[in-house]
C-alpha cells in the first residue's frame, strides 16, 4: 500500500513538473556580435536559485551548473552557467548561433524548461560610398557637369550578408530608391547627367539579422553653363561724359564670375592688368568716365566658370570709336526759298548723340515754323523754311559720345534774288545765239570754194602748197602739144587732163598777190587764196 502511495505521489509530482515545464516554457531570441559576451537567461519567473541547470544546443549538452557543486563549472571555460542558471558565452563566435535549451531544477524538485535562440550578427562595417568622376569642394560637396557620365559605388562588410540600397532625395523626389542588392557591394552608372539629377545620394547598408543600418550620404551638384556668350550692352548716364557698360550671362549654375577689363589680346585672353569690376553674379555693371576711355580701346567682359572647357572662354566686348559727323561744309540758297542741311554719323561707339546748332555760340535749334528736324537712319536733317539774310551764317552738326565731342561746320550763304534776272538771262541767251550764227556764216563763206568744187577738190585744197590754174578755152591749142589727151569718147568730145603745179612758197605768195589784185579789180572778191590748176 505504501509503495502504491509513493508511486502515486511520484506520479503526481511528475505530472505537476510536466505541467510547470509546459506552461513556463519560453523562447527569447538573442543577438550577439562576434567577440561579445552573451548571456542566455533560463528561469526568470522570480528570485529563485535553481539547484541544477543544464544547457543543450541542438540536442547536445554544452554546459551544466550546480549551485551546491561549483566545481562542475570549470574556470576558464568559454561557456559558463551562472548561479541563476543563465548561460554566459565569452567571446561569441560565428559558430555559436543556434537554438539553446535550458533545463533548471527549482527547489521543490520543480523543473523549468526554456528555449533561447542565439543569432550571431556583425556589421554593417566599413561602409563606403563613392561618386565619380567628381570634384570635391572644401565642405565635401561633389560637383559633376551636365552631360557627363557618373558612377555610383557602395560597399561594406556584414555578417550575415547585408542589404545595400542607393537612394536619391532631390527637388522633385523625397526618397527614391535607385538600386538595391544583397551583397558586399553595389554599383550603378548614370549617363548624360542633367540638372534634375542634383540632390543628396545615400548608400544604406542594412543587416537584416541585427537590424543595424549605416547610411553614407553625399550632396551632388550639377554645374552647367549656356552655350551662348555673355551679352554686352551700354546705357547712357546722366552725365554725357560717363557711360555704363552692362554684362549679363543668364542660365549658368552656379552664377559665373564676370569680369570687366581692358583687353590687350586678340582673343581676349590677355589683360593689361586693368580690371574695372569683378563679381560672381549673372549681371555685372561698370560706369566709366571720359578720362578712362580712348579711341580704339577694347573693353571686354569675360565669364569664368568651372563648367567651361579650356580655351578662350566665353566673353563679349566693345571697341570704342570717336564720333565723326559728315556732310557738305558749304551750302548756298536764295532768299524766300527752303534749304535742307544734312549730317550723318554712324561710326561712333557708343553711338553719339547728334544735334544741330546755330551760330558761333552754338545755340540750340528748336523745331517750329522756321526749322524742321528729321532723322533717317544715321542721317540728321535740318530744313530751314523761308530763308532770309538773317539765316546766313555757320551751323554746327554736333556729335557727342562718352569718348569725345566732334563737330561739322556748315556755312550757309543766302543770295538775293533780282526782278531783272529773267530779262538779263534772256538777253544773254539771244546774244549767244546771234554770235554763234555769225561765226557759222563767216566760216561757210570762207570755205565757199571748197563746198562748190565738190569732194574731189576739197582734198586738193587742203594742201596750201598747190596752185590751181584756170586756162581759157581759146588758149587750149598752146597746151595740146604738151598735155596728153585722153582717148576720145563715143560722143566725140575729148577730156583734157588737169595738172596741178606746186609753186614754191615765195612764188606762190607773189602769184597769189598778183591774182588777188586782179580779182579784186575785176570781180570785187575778198583776199582769199586761189589754187591754180593747169589744163
Amino acid at each position: 500500500m505504501k509503495t502504491v502511495t509513493t508511486a502515486a505521489f511520484l506520479h503526481l509530482c511528475l505530472c505537476a513538473t510536466a505541467a510547470v515545464s509546459d506552461s513556463d516554457s519560453t523562447e527569447t531570441p538573442l543577438v550577439a556580435a562576434p567577440g561579445d559576451i552573451a548571456t542566455l537567461p533560463c528561469y526568470t519567473a522570480g528570485n529563485v536559485t535553481p539547484n541544477l541547470t543544464t544547457w543543450l544546443k541542438d540536442g547536445q549538452e554544452v554546459a551544466r551548473g550546480d549551485a551546491s557543486s561549483p566545481s562542475l563549472t570549470a574556470a576558464g571555460q568559454r561557456l559558463v552557467v551562472t548561479e541563476d542558471g543563465s548561460l554566459r558565452i565569452r567571446s561569441v563566435a560565428r559558430g555559436d548561433e543556434g537554438s539553446y535549451l535550458c533545463s533548471s531544477t527549482l527547489p521543490g524538485n520543480n523543473i523549468f524548461h526554456a528555449r533561447v535562440p542565439l543569432q550571431v550578427a556583425s556589421g554593417p562595417e566599413n561602409v563606403s560610398a563613392s561618386i565619380g568622376p567628381a570634384t570635391a569642394l572644401a565642405n565635401g560637396t561633389l560637383i559633376v557637369f551636365r552631360g557627363s557620365s557618373v558612377s555610383f559605388n557602395c560597399s561594406g562588410s556584414s555578417y550575415p550578408s547585408q542589404q545595400l540600397t542607393w537612394a536619391f532625395r532631390g527637388a522633385a523626389s523625397s526618397n527614391e530608391s535607385l538600386a538595391s542588392t544583397s551583397g558586399p557591394w553595389l554599383d550603378f552608372r548614370m549617363e548624360h547627367v542633367q540638372p534634375s539629377a542634383q540632390g543628396v545620394y545615400s548608400c544604406r547598408a542594412h543587416n537584416p539579422v541585427s537590424g543595424q543600418a549605416v547610411n553614407k550620404s553625399s550632396q551632388l551638384l550639377v554645374y552647367y553653363v549656356p552655350d551662348r556668350h555673355p551679352e554686352c550692352m551700354w546705357a547712357p548716364a546722366a552725365d554725357p561724359s560717363h557711360v555704363q557698360f552692362n554684362c549679363s550671362w543668364f542660365g549658368a549654375y552656379p552664377a559665373a564670375t564676370l569680369r570687366w577689363g581692358q583687353d590687350q589680346g586678340d582673343q581676349g585672353a590677355h589683360w593689361d592688368g586693368t580690371v574695372y569690376a569683378s563679381d560672381s553674379t549673372e549681371s555685372l555693371s561698370v560706369t566709366l568716365n571720359r578720362s578712362m576711355l580712348a579711341d580704339g580701346q577694347t573693353l571686354r567682359c569675360m565669364a569664368q566658370h568651372l563648367a567651361l572647357a579650356p580655351g578662350p572662354g566665353k566673353s563679349c566686348s566693345f571697341t570704342l570709336k570717336y564720333p565723326y559727323p559728315e556732310g557738305e561744309p558749304l551750302v548756298s540758297a536764295l532768299e524766300e526759298t527752303s534749304v535742307t542741311l544734312t549730317c550723318s554719323e554712324a561710326v561712333s561707339l557708343p553711338p553719339a548723340n547728334t544735334t544741330w546748332r546755330k551760330g558761333l555760340q552754338q545755340e540750340a535749334i528748336v523745331p517750329g515754323s522756321k526749322y524742321v528736324l528729321s532723322v533717317e537712319g544715321a542721317v540728321l536733317k535740318l530744313k530751314i523754311l523761308n530763308i532770309s539774310k538773317d539765316d546766313e551764317g555757320v551751323y554746327f552738326c554736333r556729335s557727342e559720345n562718352p569718348l569725345a565731342v566732334r563737330e561739322l561746320e556748315v556755312y550757309l550763304t543766302v543770295k538775293t534774288s533780282s526782278p531783272y534776272t529773267g530779262a538779263i538771262l534772256g538777253v544773254f541767251i539771244a546774244a549767244l545765239i546771234v554770235g554763234s550764227a555769225a561765226v557759222v556764216a563767216k566760216t561757210l563763206y570762207s570755205n565757199r570754194h571748197r563746198i562748190c568744187l565738190g569732194n574731189n577738190f576739197v582734198q586738193v585744197g587742203e594742201d596750201r602748197g598747190d596752185v590751181l590754174s584756170l586756162v581759157d578755152s581759146d588758149d587750149e591749142q598752146i597746151f595740146q602739144d604738151t598735155v596728153p589727151q585722153l582717148p576720145p569718147l563715143t560722143n566725140g568730145h575729148q577730156i583734157t587732163l588737169v595738172q596741178i603745179h606746186r609753186i614754191p612758197s615765195t612764188d606762190h605768195e607773189d602769184a597769189e598777190t598778183a591774182d588777188t589784185s586782179a580779182q579784186q579789180q575785176g570781180t570785187g572778191l575778198t583776199d582769199e587764196p586761189v589754187d591754180l590748176v593747169t589744163f
